[in-house]
């Protein structure tokens, strides 16, 4: 996982032989989840900053567009499936950061993370930090990270049980069955059966405030850059730990469960061109995407797994060049439909984390991934750094002080 580990990239003839309902239905669904739940974060912090139209779509089409055509490259080249998309714990800072900061000042910050990004790759420090990090304690961050997700669906349940629960129906129906679950993704089934709840229950809310004025189609807005004292301290580092810490040791914690090697290095640096390529545009921070990765490896043989990550790519950029149809797409259906479309797209990734955290096969007891989780789901936020990186920080402080004492005394 430590290296640049690259295959020889497959042939068009390989692509054809690779491709399959199932990898076209996981990458659809890689892209379904990211354009509802995580969208709709992108425009609560587009909110809480006072952003208009034009700037949230702007910031949409960024991170898939760019983004996707990166799935798209490195998917391929590395015969992997490498999904980029965007940093959510960096999104929710950057829209408490907006009290307080100009856009402009923010997308200084944008390129500075960047550079930061790209040296922190580069120079090997990336690498070191992953080695040094244990498996279970990453994997159990995960879980914690992913929790919200089931939770999510089971409060979504509860308080609209029309559209949520023909949703969930519908998913099991699907799931249940070997020979339709491999033609239709149970997500989608979900969706299309949330969506004919609302149709039935007049659930659809009327699109107002900014996404009203939203034309279907849009070109991205460019916004020239500030580079002041305040917005670097507050934004550069912490968005820097979102990325590497956070999603980045999520990404690579799934891919590496699944059997597949990630180039750490590599992916790094890619994340921190990435981060620079859209920064201009308003996006926040590229990074190797966790939930959407797990999706794309939850289905199939894993050789044939990028075919998954190619047509989520391809997907995405489709996506972003209908920003503002997503935008006022996600605004229109109550937030119920997008939780429960959410827990059911990541039920899958959520019980893998959960297995690869606290299966150890020494049968020692160890104390690390419970600490990690618990810090994980407790939501603190300390230092403008959010649970997660605590949860992690936490794990490897009990796993060298304590588990690995006791694993040498046992």
């Amino acid at each position: 996982m430590t290296g640049i580990f690259v295959r020889r990239p497959p042939s068009l003839r390989d692509l054809r032989a690779d491709f399959g309902g199932q990898y076209f239905g996981a990458g659809a669904t890689g892209v379904l989840f990211s354009a509802t739940g995580p969208v709709a974060v992108i425009m609560g912090a587009a909110a809480a900053g006072s952003l208009t139209a034009a700037q949230t779509a702007s910031w949409v089409f960024g991170v898939f567009v760019l983004n996707g055509i990166l799935t798209v490259l490195a998917s391929w080249v590395y015969r992997m499936p490498l999904s980029f998309f965007w940093t959510i714990p960096g999104t929710v800072l950057v829209g408490q950061s907006l009290a307080t900061l100009t856009w402009p000042e923010v997308v200084g910050a944008y390129l500075a993370t960047g550079v930061l990004i790209i040296v922190l790759g580069a120079t090997g420090v990336v690498t070191k930090l992953m080695a040094f990090l244990p498996h279970s304690v990453v994997m159990a961050m995960v879980a914690g990270a992913f929790l919200s997700f089931g939770t999510g669906l089971v409060q979504s349940v509860s308080s609209n049980v029309i559209v949520a629960g023909a949703m969930v129906v519908a998913w099991i129906a699907l799931t249940r069955s070997a020979t339709w679950s491999k033609r239709i993704p149970p997500v989608l089934a979900a969706l299309l059966a949330g969506l004919a709840a609302l149709v039935v229950t007049g659930g659809f809310a009327r699109v107002t405030g900014p996404a009203a004025e939203l034309t279907l189609i849009g070109l991205p807005e460019l916004v020239a850059p500030t580079f002041s004292g305040a917005a670097l301290a507050q934004l550069v580092i912490p968005l820097a730990i979102t990325v590497i810490a956070v999603q980045n040791g999520q990404g690579a914690a799934v891919l590496t469960s699944a059997g597949h090697r990630p180039p750490m290095t590599v992916f790094t640096i890619a994340c921190g061109v990435g981060s620079l390529l859209v920064a201009p545009l308003g996006a926040v921070s590229t990074c190797l995407a966790g939930p959407t990765n797990a999706l794309l490896v939850a289905v199939g043989e894993r050789s044939r797994q990028y075919t998954a990550g190619m047509t989520c790519g391809a997907m995405a950029v489709v996506v972003g060049l209908l920003a503002p149809l997503l935008v006022r797409g996600v605004a229109v259906v109550p937030a119920t439909f997008i939780a429960a479309l959410a827990g059911l797209a990541m039920l899958e990734a959520l019980r893998g984390a959960f297995t690869a955290a606290f299966s150890d096969s020494t049968g020692r007891p160890v104390l690390a991934p419970l600490i990690t989780l618990l810090v994980t789901i407790s939501g603190i936020d300390v230092g403008g750094l959010g649970a997660p990186f605590w949860g992690l920080v936490a794990g490897v402080t009990v796993t060298y002080v304590l588990d690995r004492r006791t694993r040498s005394c046992g």
